[in-house]
């Protein structure tokens, strides 16, 4: 059975001054990085909420003109008989690729 994996990766982007700027630099950087091997992994920024009031927050904190941004990594994994083994082979698939940044599984659905 085929599973859909989202992974969440915490990008470092370095000389920036707004969350907006932070998170296009670190979707551009986090495609170099997974591209030409990785093209089918889909990007985008990380919805966020308070833990403790569940308001929306940006996908980037930026302090000093450095910034860390969540983002989303979505991509199927094919042919796995468990959630747990499809996060695992998503999980080494990406950290390939993106050596040095966090990642974490949000969800795993059949696809």
């Amino acid at each position: 059975m085929d599973r859909r994996v989202v992974l969440e990766a915490a990008v470092p982007v370095y000389d920036v001054e707004t969350p907006d700027e932070a998170v296009r630099i670190a979707i551009s950087k986090t495609g170099e990085l997974l591209n030409p091997d990785l093209n089918y992994v889909e990007i985008g920024p990380a919805t966020r909420e308070c833990p403790n009031c569940g308001d929306t927050e940006d996908a980037a904190f930026v302090a000093a003109d450095e910034g860390l941004v969540a983002l989303e990594l979505e991509l199927t994994v094919y042919n796995v008989d468990r959630d747990e083994h499809a996060a695992r082979i998503a999980r080494s698939e990406l950290g390939q690729h993106l050596t040095d940044i966090p990642l974490s599984v949000l969800d795993v659905t059949d696809a």
